[in-house]
């Protein structure tokens, strides 16, 4: 007789979801993890860097107010209080994630690494737990690039950067993504100098016609953007370090942080053993995120590989699959994955949200009954109140008037990304026809909407239609 019914691999967004789901249901369940509990997000990724910006958007607020009338000195940066509050969102929110609330659950958790040694047995800690069912969410690691030198100087990744002691001097970022990009700014508004370094352009994921506001901020906050360069090799400095570019320059700063993307963490877990197809992509699995190759086993998080859609980095992401593990692994229904909706924000000042595929994705896939719908910011009233009227929002709809994809940048696009996330695939007249509380960004989301039916409203045959209409009593 097997162990446990569930046996889960990870301690992260996804790994404690699914637990916690199966544990509810009153199965027997065993949670493995080798590190901290709550993983990545909680501790060295979502939460710590949202605190990080916290602390810097609001020194930007001090540095601005006068455009208020309001007169105040230069922040002071005290780099103590500012990972005080780091440390302190990590412990407020540590409990929920805890080894004792899940053993109060009924999980039995093993603070050990996990590997497979058969296909329905996994060994931790000098124990065989034999299962029925088991879920893969060891999560992923930052990449460390084959850079000649890198070996010899010391570097910071996502696991080691909100632990430095003290502020750095010149920090390079190498890697212009969503990481690269917030702690780029983070640093410079506490008073950090901060180079950032990418191959190709920043944010080169999001929709071109979003990133000149961001790159006009960055750089108004003191960032230095070294867009289309390379590292050929690096070495050690008297200031820290030093990277030497393509373009036969030297660049020196005190810290160096890598930000160039992210890998699944399968090295460990031997699943060969257990007959678990994998690539460097991640572990293969069909839409319901089971194993394409062992039926007893499922992934989520970072380390799925779902057929045809590829690996995504989000915690919101390890909720999603946690209800369709749920759904498939527990209640044994039709689950089918999608991302057509899926949201991803970079929670820079102004943000950058994408909801859905991009306008240049949607035309790769050869959709050419496209309508591109914008409305910006500036026009916005709450912003303009709020002296941060800046910005777009852009649409992609079908013929239909269907909302396909959003592209948005300006303040706190986030939150209204989730507007959005519930129009994909719907009419824009849900949106355009809805009453919004006045004066929000929200309204934004409605006047673009909007714009889809204007040019009908004011044609020519509605106006002739309206002119006879006035002459009825």
């Amino acid at each position: 007789m097997p162990d446990v019914d569930v046996a889960v691999i990870g301690a992260g967004a996804a790994g404690l979801s699914i637990a916690a789901i199966s544990a509810g249901l009153g199965l027997k369940v065993a949670l493995f993890e080798r590190g901290t509990m709550g993983g990545d997000c909680l501790n060295t990724g979502c939460v710590p860097s949202k605190a990080m910006l916290a602390a810097a958007h609001a020194a930007a607020d001090a540095r601005r107010a006068g455009r208020f009338g309001i007169r105040l000195p230069p922040p002071e940066i005290d780099w103590a209080g500012v990972r005080a509050h780091v440390d302190g969102a990590i412990a407020t929110i540590a409990p929920n994630d805890s080894e004792e609330r899940y053993r109060a659950m009924g999980v039995t958790v093993v603070r050990a690494s996990a590997r497979f040694s058969a296909r329905d047995v996994i060994e931790a800690g000098g124990r065989r737990f034999h299962f029925r069912r088991a879920v893969v969410a060891a999560g992923s690691a930052a990449i460390i690039p084959p850079i000649p030198g890198l070996a010899e100087v010391p570097f910071l990744t996502n696991d080691t950067l909100f632990s430095l002691q003290d502020r750095p001097g010149h920090l390079l970022i190498l890697g212009g993504g969503p990481i690269g990009l917030e702690m780029a700014q983070a640093h410079a508004r506490l008073g950090c100098r901060v180079t950032v370094l990418e191959a190709a352009a920043i944010a080169g994921r999001e929709d071109p016609e979003c990133i000149p506001p961001l790159r006009e901020a960055l750089a108004a906050d003191g960032v230095t953007l070294r867009e289309g360069v390379r590292v050929r090799a690096v070495e050690p400095d008297e200031d820290g370090v030093a990277l030497l570019l393509d373009d036969d320059t030297r660049l020196t700063g005190t810290h160096l942080l890598l930000a160039v993307g992210r890998a699944p963490r399968l090295a460990g877990l031997d699943l060969a053993a257990a007959g678990i197809e994998s690539s460097p992509r991640g572990i293969a699995t069909n839409r319901a995120l089971r194993s394409v190759s062992n039926r007893r086993v499922w992934a989520a998080g970072d380390i799925a590989d779902p057929q045809g859609l590829g690996p995504r980095a989000f915690t919101h992401v390890c909720s999603q699959h946690a209800g369709i593990i749920a759904r498939s692994m527990l209640f044994r229904l039709p689950a089918t994955l999608s991302y057509d909706a899926l949201p991803r924000v970079t929670y820079t000042d102004p943000g950058l949200a994408q909801i859905g595929p991009t306008e240049a994705e949607l035309r790769a896939a050869g959709r050419a009954d496209l309508t591109i719908l914008r409305w910006p910011l500036a026009e916005n009233d709450r912003l303009v109140a709020e002296g941060r009227a800046e910005g777009l929002v852009k649409l992609v709809v079908d013929g239909k008037g269907r909302l396909l994809g959003a592209s948005l940048v300006g303040p706190g696009v986030g939150d209204m990304a989730g507007v959005f996330v519930l129009m994909i695939g719907r009419r824009l007249s849900t949106l355009a026809g809805s009453v919004l509380p006045y004066p929000t960004m929200q309204e934004a989301a409605k006047r673009a909407a909007s714009e889809f039916y204007t040019p009908k409203l004011l044609s020519a045959p509605v106006k002739r239609l309206v002119g006879w209409l006035k002459h009825l009593p």
